[in-house]
This record gives C-alpha cells, sequence and structure tokens, in this order.
C-alpha cells in the first residue's frame, strides 16, 4: 500500500523544492495510483507510488488496473478491451506489451514536464487547498472540439484546456490566448493529457498574426510551430524554454541558478539553413525486403507532415538559404525524370558550399561555375561584398567537402558531417563565446588567481571553438572528438587558418579519453569548452571533469534540457580528488605528443603539510595543491535563436570552479 497524502508531503517536504510539492498534490488528485517522479539532491531521478484518499489507509478499493493494460494505454492511447485481452482473444492469449521507455531530456520527457507542472498549476488554489471537480469523460478519439491554448510548451506546442475540464490537450501551431479546433487523437490516460490535431483557429490571440506566415506548407510541415508570432516573441518564448529547463532537470534550488539572459536572436530570421534532407518514401505495395518494384510515377518529394507519416510534398522551403533552395529545385526536377530507377525510398543530402574570392581576383560567373569542384551544382547563388565576392552552392554528395566561412576563419567539412546548419549567427555566436571563455575582470584579479593559458575542446567536430578561439590562449588550444574524418578535417581547417600544432592540435577519441591526453595541462589555466549531442554527456565523463577540475567551463547545447541535467551535476560537484602520482603522470605525459617536456612529482612541503603536486611545464615549475572537494557555480545562462520559425534553442552556460 502506497503511502497517505499527508505522508508523502511529509517525506518530500525537507528535502523537495515547491515545484515538486505542488506536482505531488496535483498527482494525488488523480483517480488512480500513479508513481510521482522527482530528483532527488542527488540529481537522479526517483519516483514512489502514490494513493489517492479515495484509497488511503485500511478503505476499500477496487483492483488496480494491470501491468499489461496501463502499458497498453500508454503505447496507444486506447482503453483495453474488457478483461484485458483484445477483442475476442482470451486475457491469457495476449502478447505482453512493450513497456514505453521515455528518453531522459526528450521531447516525450519534456512535453510531460511541463503538462504536470501545468496540471499542478490548475489543481492548486491560491491558498494552497487541493480543488476537485467532476471531470467530464473525455471526448472519442476522431472528436473535434474547441480548445483554450494557455501556454506554449518546451517542444513548441500548444498545451490548452477544455471548459469544465481539467484535461491538458496538446495543440501543435498555436500560441497563449488562442481559441482553436482541433481533432483527439489519442489520450494519454497515465499521463494526463491528449494529443489533437490543429484544424483552424476560431479566435485568434493578440500574439498571433497570420498574416507573418511565409510558407503555404506551415501547419502541415512539422518542420516550424512560430510562424505567425512577432520575431521579439519568438525570442521571449525561446527564454522561457531555457528557464523551464533549469527549473525541471538541474535538480538545484533556484538561488544558485542565475536570471537567465535574453535570448540572442539570429540576423537572419528566414532563408537561413544551409542544410535540408527531403526525402520519398518506396513504391506504394513494395515488399519490405527483395522488391524489385519501381516507382510508376513521381512520388511526393519533401518532408514528415505533422499528421501523417506520409511524405508531404514539398516545392520551396523559406527557411532554407537560397542555394539549397535552389538545390531542391534540381532535385525535384532529377526525381521528375528519373523516378522509375528508385525501388526504395531515399533521402537527399542539400548542403550550402561557399567560393569565396577576393576582389582582387578577377572571377566572372562563367569561370566561378567550371572551377566549382565535383558534387556541387552549377549557377551558384553569387553576393557581393567591397573585399570578396561569394559563390554558394549546393552540395548533394555525402562525401564531398562543404566549405563555411565565420568572420574570415574558413572551415571545411565533410558534407555529410555535423557541421551548424545557420551560418548568419555563427558570427556573433563565436564572438560571444569569444567575450565570456576567459574569466571576467573581477575573477582574474582575485588573490591566487592565474591568467588561463589553454584551452580544452571537447567533442571538437571539425574544430570551431578550438580554431575561432585559440588565439586567446598562448599556451595553446587541443580539439578531440571521436569521428577520425572530423579530426582529419580539423587538422586541415588548423592550417588553412594559419595555425600551427603547438596553437592548435587535435585528438580521435571519445570524449572521456581526453583527460588521458591532458595530464600535462594545469587546470588552474585551462577552460574546457563542451558541445555534446542532444544527450548531453554521460555521468563518466563528468566525473572525469570533475577530477580533472578546470578552472572554468563553457557548455554548448543544443539540448538545454540535458545541458540542464549536466550543469546541475557540476554544481552539486563530488567528493575530493585525488592527486595524480608522479608514475601515473609520467606514463601519461610519455604517451602524449606535441604537449612539450613536463613531468610531475608528488611532495609534502606547504606551511600546512598538504599534498602538493610540483609541475614542470616546458621548464617552468609550477605548485598545486591536492584538491579538496571539486563543484562549479553557473556565472551565466544564455540562449541562441539557431533555428528561427521553430521552438528549438541553442544554449549557453559559462561556470568557475569554486575553490572552497
Amino acid at each position: 500500500m502506497g503511502p497517505t497524502p499527508t505522508r508523502l508531503l511529509a517525506s518530500l517536504s525537507s528535502s523537495s523544492s515547491s515545484q515538486q510539492l505542488r506536482l505531488a498534490s496535483a498527482l494525488l488528485l488523480r483517480n488512480q495510483s500513479p508513481r510521482l517522479h522527482f530528483r532527488n539532491r542527488f540529481g537522479a531521478m526517483a519516483s514512489v507510488s502514490v494513493t489517492t484518499p479515495a484509497q488511503g489507509d485500511g478503505a476499500s478499493q477496487s483492483a488496480p488496473q494491470s501491468t499489461q493494460a496501463k502499458a497498453h494505454q500508454q503505447h496507444t492511447g486506447k482503453r483495453p478491451f474488457p478483461g484485458g485481452g483484445h477483442k475476442g482473444r482470451p486475457a491469457k492469449m495476449k502478447k505482453k506489451a512493450k513497456k514505453v521507455k521515455v528518453t531522459e531530456g526528450s521531447h516525450e520527457e519534456v512535453l510531460l514536464m511541463d503538462v504536470q507542472n501545468l496540471m499542478a498549476a490548475y489543481k492548486i488554489s491560491d491558498d494552497g487547498a487541493v480543488t476537485k471537480e467532476e471531470e467530464p469523460p473525455l471526448p472519442e478519439q476522431g472528436t473535434e472540439i474547441e480548445v483554450d491554448v494557455v501556454e506554449v510548451s518546451s517542444t513548441g506546442d500548444g498545451l490548452a484546456k477544455q471548459k469544465g475540464s481539467d484535461r491538458i490537450y496538446v495543440v501543435p501551431f498555436t500560441v497563449p490566448g488562442d481559441r482553436v479546433k482541433v481533432k483527439v487523437y489519442r489520450h494519454l490516460e497515465q499521463e494526463g493529457y491528449t494529443m489533437t490535431d490543429f484544424i483552424e483557429v476560431v479566435a485568434p490571440s493578440p500574439l498571433r498574426d497570420d498574416s507573418r506566415i511565409q510558407c503555404k506548407y506551415f501547419t502541415k510541415c512539422s518542420g516550424c510551430q512560430f510562424q505567425m508570432l512577432d520575431y521579439s516573441d519568438q525570442l521571449r518564448l525561446k527564454r522561457d524554454i531555457v528557464v523551464k529547463a533549469y527549473q525541471n532537470f538541474s535538480g538545484l534550488p533556484s538561488e544558485v541558478v542565475p536570471e537567465i539572459l535574453e535570448t540572442i536572436g539570429s540576423p537572419l530570421q528566414y532563408g537561413y539553413r544551409t542544410k535540408l534532407t527531403p526525402h520519398f518514401d518506396g513504391p506504394p505495395g513494395a515488399k519490405r525486403r527483395g522488391n524489385t518494384k519501381a516507382h510508376e510515377k513521381m512520388p511526393p518529394f519533401g518532408f514528415t507532415p505533422k499528421t501523417s507519416r506520409a511524405v508531404l510534398d514539398i516545392e520551396e522551403c523559406p527557411i532554407g538559404t537560397e542555394a539549397v533552395n535552389l538545390g531542391l529545385k534540381a532535385e525535384r526536377a532529377r526525381l521528375a525524370v528519373e523516378y522509375g530507377k528508385y525501388t526504395k525510398g531515399a533521402t537527399i543530402l542539400l548542403r550550402e558550399t561557399t567560393k569565396r574570392v577576393p576582389k582582387n581576383e578577377e572571377t566572372t560567373n562563367k569561370e566561378a561555375d567550371s572551377s566549382v569542384p565535383d558534387g556541387i551544382l552549377p549557377h551558384p547563388v553569387v553576393s557581393e561584398t567591397s573585399s570578396f565576392t561569394e559563390y554558394k552552392s549546393c552540395i548533394t554528395n555525402h562525401n564531398a567537402t562543404s566549405v563555411e566561412y565565420i568572420d574570415h576563419f574558413m572551415f571545411t567539412n565533410p558534407a555529410g558531417f555535423f557541421f551548424q546548419n545557420n551560418n548568419s549567427i555563427l558570427a556573433p555566436f563565436t564572438d560571444y563565446i569569444r567575450q565570456h571563455i576567459l574569466p571576467p575582470s573581477s575573477l582574474a584579479a582575485a588573490p591566487g588567481a592565474r591568467p588561463i593559458r589553454t584551452l580544452i575542446d571537447a567533442y571538437s567536430g571539425s574544430g570551431l571553438f578550438t580554431i575561432t578561439q585559440s588565439a586567446l590562449f598562448p599556451g595553446g588550444s587541443i580539439g578531440i572528438d571521436i569521428a577520425d574524418k572530423s579530426i582529419d578535417y580539423a587538422r586541415r581547417n588548423a592550417v588553412l587558418n594559419g595555425l600551427n600544432e603547438k596553437q592548435c592540435r587535435f585528438i580521435a577519441a571519445d570524449a572521456p579519453e581526453l583527460f588521458k591526453n591532458v595530464k600535462s595541462y594545469d587546470p588552474d589555466e585551462t577552460v574546457v569548452v563542451l558541445d555534446p549531442p542532444r544527450k548531453g554527456c554521460d555521468e563518466s565523463f563528468l566525473t572525469q571533469l570533475l577530477d580533472f577540475a578546470p578552472t572554468r567551463v563553457v557548455y554548448v547545447s543544443c539540448n538545454v534540457h540535458t545541458q540542464a541535467r549536466d550543469v546541475g551535476f557540476l554544481v552539486r560537484g563530488q567528493k575530493s580528488v585525488e592527486p595524480v602520482s608522479a608514475s601515473a603522470a609520467a606514463a601519461a605525459l610519455g604517451s602524449s605528443s606535441g604537449v612539450g617536456n613536463a613531468s610531475l612529482t608528488g611532495e609534502r612541503g606547504n606551511n600546512n603539510n598538504e599534498p602538493v603536486q610540483n609541475e614542470s611545464l616546458n621548464g617552468q615549475i609550477k605548485t598545486r595543491k591536492s584538491r579538496g572537494p571539486v563543484r562549479y557555480e553557473i556565472e551565466s545562462i544564455r540562449g541562441f535563436d539557431f533555428f528561427p520559425q521553430t521552438g528549438h534553442v541553442e544554449g549557453v552556460a559559462v561556470l568557475n570552479r569554486v575553490d572552497s
């Protein structure tokens, strides 16, 4: 038997935030036995079973719904047939439903957290008393209803309520204040919300202006969510997404999280995407394996729509660059002729590449067309500046080399590999990192502070931060990435930008292996830049980062929710760090290259009889104490809008080591 409401709230009140308490109270109102999920003081997810007042100590109650039936509900959004089995089949013959796994920081978890917080806010009155009204039956799937949008979730979808009901409805393409007609297509009864398809606006919000919409596929294509909003409102909503990420996923009390700074916008709000990947399906009725049937007519070629799995045919994409849209047009024309050759579906790469020619080199468009490398489409888009001419073309070959410029920096990359897809924001973005990668003067002038000399760029890719920030670090910068080919291009990019190996070097290895290669770097003089994939950093890597204990960390992320989780881990910190033994350090240094002569010896000799490490770097002796507990504090958090018109936001968090 689960705890009573009083016992549950008492158990949480000493260690949980007010937000967790509100969530607990809200969940107690549900007429079932839910599991309350919350973060413990270590930042890990925990859960407890909860019984409602009607099911409390010794109260008679009906048999709980089976795990099998719950899994069926969660997976399909439909109520199971009586008896637990499918219609016409005994329950004992029913195949066991798979448990739905929600990935931490995923779209599903982020949406669920927003829904639960909204439910809690509506179910608790101003004086803290829990209110409960008779809940009307859920509308049948396929029913069209009107709902009022009250909030935008961190996924970019609207969260709405129907008059007389506490049910939360998830509605795409809406903003707070909209009254809209929707079609119900799935109830998630355990989670307490319902998924719907947008039909039309009944009464628009003051925030909505549909004349702003520049795409004829908006509300059909799933790519954009915010085209009806003024750009300043988009930036405000994206700041709110970052705020909620740290409230919901960091596990930190509000007093240790600084005020989230305003989101920095993109110079281009349309025509900014330098990469698109449209696709088409295989022939209708074709076998999944061994199919020999080809398309009999040109298939729809474009993107996945919001409401189905069938491909939505797209002729142009307004957020794509002009060169990419020319590539889309050319690929559509090719497919219209060659569709009969395809027995399977395919995804087509459209990647912009740039050729920059100084004005003192006379180059005509004809010469530019004849000089572009293989894989680049002809007839590039031409733009002029006072000092050079740029020719932008579209690559469709994954193995071709794409070229991008960020200010005066030049980057080459395999076209099929990752590189940021909004070139217009990269100059202000890398400049922001440049302005904040070193500590402010107040910290730099603190007693005992040493100037930062070295940069470690984890998840470096082809060298974006390692190269653009290298001029700030007299001790050099080092980048690491698991992809050998990315590291090959990073080394090439360093040479293209006039950097030698002492200034900038790269290692091909998984990020956790990084710290085996930087034993000679003094953490008191080192800043680490993190730019992991959407899943964030794993605990092993973060633990090694705490062991290394750099004086400063700059965490860049395309998923502010996993970023908040990882930052919470670093702020909570860990127990004391053991000093590195002389033999281990010497062995590590002996296997690393390009760092210079270095040695570490463990001695005792300060006034407090504390262990110290004497470190020799390039002939300079530096003494460093063995550290006690290591943790970080947050200096600043800010969002960057890499993808205008969408619900995505990039996050930059700057952290400093706490030396106490």
